[in-house]
């Protein structure tokens, strides 16, 4: 029986889709992000919209840029909390542990941080909910709904690009090998941030449930990764598990950077003031208690020319007071992390910064995610991708009694690597249109769209 998970067996060099661990001047976790990095799904992330349109004259964050950011917070993360736990009693007597907390962690949340945007389809949350509302809109259906499992329907209605990141990093498609990226089980856990079926979404049941992180097609992945590690039970039917201790981790990466480089964006293209911004960040860096105020508003007085580098500045100090505070949260909550019992994140965990960091939560909701240039971008992604995914879904599903001509044609367009099998289930069938559509960059599905409602004509 697999012994509980523990601060000694968290961690495995194993990689998904291979019997045996190889080992070479590269760590395996190291060897991970080059597999990441080097892939064709981290690429397309460069032209996957994250919060705004991408501007001709001024830059902003894309989905890649943003992953790379996360990756920097969340290496300094995996550094500072592995020095601390590799000098706790229960660890520092295994040589093998000691050498992975302090030298190898790092690289697994680097890793991580790298993937845990790769399922995100092109225009981002719109993606997501014109994917789940083709689906919402034929529940009453009878005929279409009866084809799917009630687990598939629910996958199917709440399409969830954590999900997704893990099925892209796993799944063996057409022509490709058995494990897909053949990554190590410990950062395909480190990105498993919802560790349940979605049959178990809960959020009352804690953060853990509010979403799901694996398709009914991947439980056999699942069930791989829970029994590698003897991750701890929270629901047996439906399936829920608590999160592995490197989820959080990754989590606070990932929340640093949208609390902060947001803000940094927005200043940039005039949606907020520079006083403002200001004033947000400094209160924030203030609360946390640790920073001289006096040499920093004296810095900021020789950076007054600039005020794009005055901003810069205080989102560097900013995010190095919200690292700093986060691990030390993990450190103080790491038995209750362990356990199952930690029910919220470590940013959430901030008491004493969550007034500072709840202004600039509300002026990120009100003045930013609702600028027009940002509604506009989500409505307009939300119409292509009902688009791509009612034509699709239609031509893999039609019968072949009922099929025209168009259906065919349509079917062409689908690349190799995702056409299903003969004797496909309908289920199957659909998400191989969801492999192929949530891979899409922003420009490609709008292309796409154009050409097939006759909008544009591809140029030979």
């Amino acid at each position: 029986m697999q012994e509980k998970i523990n601060w000694n067996n968290c961690y495995s060099p194993m990689r998904f889709g291979e019997d045996i661990a190889r080992f070479d001047e590269r760590s395996v976790y190291e060897r991970d992000y080059d597999r990441i990095i080097f892939s064709s799904a981290f690429r397309r992330l460069q032209n996957k919209t994250q919060v705004f349109p991408l501007p001709e004259r001024v830059f902003v964050h894309n989905r890649l840029t943003h992953s790379l950011e996360v990756v920097s917070v969340g290496r300094s993360l995996g550094m500072m909390v592995g020095e601390r736990l590799a000098e706790l009693p229960e660890i520092k007597d295994n040589p093998r542990s000691v050498q992975f907390y302090q030298d190898q962690l790092k690289a697994v949340i680097s890793a991580a941080c790298l993937a845990h945007d790769l399922g995100n389809p092109a225009f981002g949350h719109s993606g997501e909910e014109a994917i789940s509302k083709y689906f919402l809109d034929r529940q009453n259906d009878q005929g279409f709904r009866s084809a799917f499992k009630p687990g598939e329907w629910e996958d199917l209605t709440h399409f969830e690009g954590n999900a997704n990141a893990l099925r892209i990093l796993t799944k063996q498609f057409n022509g490709r090998l058995k494990g897909g990226y053949q990554i190590t089980y410990t950062t395909l856990a480190s990105i498993l941030k919802y560790p349940c079926e979605s049959l178990a979404r809960d959020k009352s049941q804690g953060k853990h449930r509010s979403k799901f992180g694996y398709f009914q097609s991947d439980a056999e992945v699942f069930d791989k990764l829970i029994k590698e590690f003897g991750m701890l039970e929270d629901s047996r039917t439906p399936r829920a598990y608590f999160r592995h201790p490197f989820v959080y981790l990754v989590e606070a990466a990932d929340d640093i950077c949208y609390s902060i480089i947001d803000y940094e964006d927005a200043h940039r293209l005039g949606i907020l003031s520079f006083a403002e911004v200001r004033d947000d960040l400094m209160a924030l860096i203030e609360a946390d208690g640790k920073s001289d105020m006096s040499r920093l508003r004296q810095n900021l007085e020789t950076l007054r020319e600039d005020k794009n580098e005055s901003v810069a500045y205080l989102r560097a100090k900013a995010i190095t007071a919200l690292v700093n505070r986060c691990a030390d949260s993990f450190i103080e909550n790491r038995e209750a992390i362990l356990r199952g019992q930690f029910k919220t994140s470590l940013m959430d965990s901030l008491a004493d910064l969550k007034q500072a960091l709840s202004i600039i939560e509300k002026k990120s909701i009100g003045k930013i995610y609702n600028h027009e240039s940002v509604v506009k971008i989500e409505l307009a992604g939300f119409k292509i991708m009902s688009g791509l995914i009612e034509d699709l879904v239609e031509a893999v599903l039609i019968s072949e009694d009922q099929a025209q001509k168009r259906h065919s044609k349509i079917l062409s367009l689908i690349p190799s690597q995702y056409k299903y099998t003969s004797g496909a289930s309908a289920y199957e069938k659909v998400m191989t249109v969801l492999d192929y559509v949530s891979g899409m960059t922003d420009n490609y599905a709008l292309e796409l769209y154009r050409n097939l409602r006759g909008i544009s004509v591809p140029a030979v």
